[in-house]
């Protein structure tokens, strides 16, 4: 059975939330669209939110 691939912009937007999960820096942002990179960006904004609020424990 296949897998289908998950929407590009669903990617982006968690694998900025995985990068601010582990305090990289926002500058690492490897797309270039500005679509793709708004959605990692908000990721980023949301993952550093959860780690703010103690959320996440790293």
């Amino acid at each position: 059975m296949k897998r289908q691939k998950r929407d590009k912009l669903t990617r982006a937007h968690a694998k900025g939330y995985q990068a601010g999960i582990s305090g990289r820096s926002k500058d690492i942002c490897p797309f270039q669209t500005i679509e793709t990179r708004s959605q990692w960006l908000g990721g980023y904004r949301e993952a550093m939110e959860d780690r703010q609020t103690g959320m996440v424990v790293r």
